[in-house]
């Protein structure tokens, strides 16, 4: 870690709301786009963004200068998304399907995304149902195994594979259509 990065966290840790803003300045890219990613528009993720921020300056005082900071910030956000997600279910009674299909699971993103824009990517995962947005988030842009994506989310591992292979499903579709219409 840097010492620039270091004083700005000392600066945090005291509440100086200088390094507070340093620090927004510094991060915040890196973690609305955690946020955009995981909510299904801007004004969930507006929301996101503004909750976890607060909660990363509640906790600085326990990081301990060991590891990435920046992956420890990531966690909080993600977690909060999460929370948001998880609460926004219950609201609605939203059930997690628990299928026993055997779907077979291709490593991370499949070629057709990789054929259209960031923004228009970004754009398809947000129109996901929250469920499958979730893991394929967890999965895909997290690094998290199916294991501990159903640790996480209190789920059989079989679903999670699951729901990413249906999410998968609907991402290929939805950009299909969109390069079939623009070959148009």
């Amino acid at each position: 870690m840097d010492k620039e990065l270091q004083i700005i966290i000392k600066k945090c840790v005291k509440n100086d709301r200088k390094g507070q803003r340093e620090l927004y300045t510094l991060l915040s890219p890196v973690l609305y786009g955690i946020c955009l990613k995981y909510m299904k528009n801007k004004t969930e993720a507006d929301d996101v963004f503004q909750d976890a921020f607060i909660i990363l300056f509640q906790k600085i005082n326990q990081y301990k200068f060991e590891g990435s900071f920046e992956g420890w910030a990531k966690r909080i956000f993600v977690n909060e998304a999460l929370e948001v997600l998880r609460k926004k279910q219950r609201r609605l009674h939203v059930a997690i399907e628990n299928s026993n299909l055997n779907n077979s699971v291709e490593d991370k993103i499949e070629e057709p995304c990789l054929m259209v824009s960031h923004d228009k990517l970004l754009k398809h995962i947000q129109q996901l149902p929250d469920n499958y947005r979730m893991i394929f988030n967890l999965y895909v842009f997290e690094g998290y195994s199916h294991k501990a994506i159903a640790n996480k989310l209190n789920m059989a591992a079989g679903t999670s594979k699951s729901l990413l292979s249906r999410a998968k499903s609907m991402l290929r579709t939805k950009i299909n259509e969109e390069l079939n219409k623009n070959a148009s």
